[in-house]
């Protein structure tokens, strides 16, 4: 069983995904980018790799303007080969299993016949850079049913219809999700009858959009399960949680990890790949990989507090103390009590004491190495803060900056930066 994170990473250097309006991609420019673009794929699998999480799914928008023939007419496939062959070799070797799945605008069963020929542009687009992997059919790419357009029977029928246009090799890969509003799991496994293709079930869509209120998620997974081929690989789902004084069907930015774990006890026996969609990424990936590890390493926890620790000062000096003496013990595994805290304490809104003692702590690692100026500077700066004159982002950046530019990599890998 796989547990993954969706597109992007969060903390992590040199991970970025860049792109450019239409009127400024020249060749040379979508040149560069998808250079940039690739590389960063691979350093987020590297990063991925280290920390023990196979699966990843691939942002769509790492070909700039990939199904839009007419504004990139470059043909990276053999531009970038040498490339791809290198991510191909990376995940091959690491047994990396990589999705795509396509946006709110591919949509196969639109009644516009123009947006059905984008959406299968989108779709082959999709095909191709998983194919300049190598990768075989059990990296999937993963479609909504799409539109109702006041008709729901005439529009799975068109689904249906239009699937059958598709090329083989993008019914290979091509799995189908049931959504938040439109259509149920149910909606999706009678598709599936008809099509053929794979079921991913989606936990927070069905709470949002349930077919049967009465079946749980381990049962519909079940269902879901038996469209699965051997060639598909094992089954993968999504799993999310709802987030509190939010829109229906808006993701938490932390995967809980109680109700997590509650969730895998669960479905653990169906042997299901999980994609978690979650706002903080691979941390929640992490979090759920230590949590269900078959190895337990109290250094694995030391070394993600390393991560939080000034992140949850900021917050909470309480929960900073009580994570600090959880630690002490290294013939125990606190896994759960340890993400448990963390997450108490994000949820806390900090106050100006909690942010500066943050703000003292990191500033600790820095002021015997900054110029006589760059700390007269940041003293100017905290005492602007203070009396609410910049806002405590601006001066987090300036600590950044100085930790970048002195190559305070402890710093640096603080998610004190990249969490508000």
């Amino acid at each position: 069983m796989k547990i993954g994170y969706a597109c992007l990473v969060v903390g992590v250097p040199d991970t970025t995904m860049k792109t450019t309006r239409k009127n400024n991609a020249t060749s040379k420019r979508l040149t560069e980018l998808i250079e940039h673009n690739l590389n960063s794929m691979e350093n987020m699998l590297d990063y991925s790799i280290e920390n023990g999480i196979q699966m990843y799914r691939i942002s769509s928008d790492i070909i700039p303007f990939g199904s839009d023939y007419e504004t990139n007419q470059l043909d990276w496939s053999n531009l970038f080969q040498d490339k791809f062959n290198q991510l191909s070799k990376i995940i091959k070797e690491n047994n990396v299993r990589v999705s795509m799945h396509p946006g709110q605008y591919t949509v196969l069963n639109s009644p516009n016949e123009a947006v059905v020929t984008r959406a299968i542009q989108d779709l082959e687009y999709h095909t191709t850079f998983l194919d300049n992997l190598e990768v075989d059919a059990s990296h999937k790419i993963i479609l909504h049913i799409g539109g109702v357009y006041g008709d729901k029977e005439a529009a799975k029928k068109r689904f249906v219809e239009n699937y059958e246009k598709l090329s083989p090799a993008i019914k290979s890969r091509l799995i189908i999700e049931n959504d938040d509003r439109l259509y149920t799991i149910s909606d999706v496994l009678e598709i599936s009858k008809q099509t053929g293709a794979p079921v991913v079930y989606d936990n927070l869509h069905n709470a949002c959009n349930p077919s049967d209120p009465g079946v749980t998620d381990a049962e519909w997974i079940a269902f879901a399960k038996e469209t699965w081929k051997e060639a598909d690989g094992p089954m993968k789902i999504h799993y999310s949680q709802q987030r509190e004084n939010a829109r229906l069907g808006a993701h938490t930015q932390t995967i809980y990890i109680q109700p997590f774990m509650d969730f895998y006890e669960e479905v653990s026996p169906l042997d299901v790949d999980i994609m978690l969609e979650v706002k903080d990424k691979n941390l929640s990936a992490t979090k759920a990989n230590l949590a269900t590890s078959n190895n337990p390493d109290i250094h694995d926890l030391e070394k993600e507090w390393a991560r939080y620790k000034y992140l949850v000062l900021s917050h909470s000096a309480k929960h900073y103390q009580a994570i600090r003496t959880l630690l002490k013990d290294k013939s125990n595994y606190p896994v759960i009590h340890f993400y448990t805290l963390i997450e108490e304490a994000l949820d806390i809104n900090p106050d100006k004491n909690t942010e500066l003692n943050g703000v003292d702590h990191v500033w600790g690692h820095l002021k015997k190495r900054v110029s006589e100026k760059e700390a007269t500077k940041f003293q100017t700066m905290k005492e602007q803060w203070l009396e609410d004159k910049i806002t405590i982002a601006r001066l987090k950046n300036r600590l950044k900056k100085l930790a970048i530019k002195y190559k305070e990599q402890y710093l640096q890998q603080s998610l004190y930066f990249f969490i508000d």
